[in-house]
């Protein structure tokens, strides 16, 4: 059966990883990089802050907390246990794998992009107040976006993907717990 799995994976990679085109290769770079959501990044912070003023302060160190956490046992603990090289590091793939910017580590499963992306999605989606709705969706939408980049510039299998998603909605969901937990047992900010 994990060997059904693995083949089904390495299809559906190929696959999505198959439709390149010189329109999408930036774009996907670009989605994929960090240093290009600074700007909205900023723009959240600045936002949070104005919205949420001294709460603020409890959401950015939950945020901070899900990242670390997400990061840290995506990389630090599954990669190296797992050992499941990227695919752009399996020579069984060599041929027929678009390589669009690099390849990164050389472990993949699971995905740290996707943890981190889908776990922030997942506290955004706890810890705001439900007029937030289209915000929450937009945030989803975000981390399914660099995820799918992800599999597109030949660096992650779409199960690395899963996995990080499921991890980053599992920590996400935790941290937004401890979240509501706090802001009722101190009556920090109403969400």
């Amino acid at each position: 059966m994990l060997e059904n799995l693995k083949r089904l994976d390495q299809e559906w990679f190929l696959a999505i990883n198959g439709y390149h085109s010189s329109f999408w290769d930036p774009i996907m770079i670009a989605v994929s990089d960090r240093k290009f959501w600074i700007p909205f990044y900023a723009i959240l912070i600045a936002f949070l802050i104005y919205r949420f003023r001294r709460q603020s302060i409890l959401m950015f160190l939950i945020i901070a907390l899900s990242l670390a956490a997400a990061d840290g046992i995506s990389s630090r603990f599954i990669k190296p246990f797992f050992a499941r090289l990227r695919p752009c590091h399996d020579s069984s793939l060599s041929e027929s794998i678009n390589i669009v910017a690099g390849c990164g580590g050389k472990f993949g499963f699971l995905s740290s992009h996707a943890a981190n992306s889908f776990g922030i999605a997942m506290l955004f989606a706890l810890i705001l107040p439900e007029r937030y709705r289209y915000f929450k969706i937009f945030v989803f939408i975000w981390a399914a976006v660099i995820s799918y980049s992800r599999i597109y510039l030949g660096v992650h299998f779409p199960g690395d993907v899963l996995g990080g998603a499921i991890l980053g909605i599992f920590l996400g969901w935790i941290f937004g717990l401890i979240f509501r937990k706090l802001v009722v047992r101190y009556s920090y900010f109403s969400v």
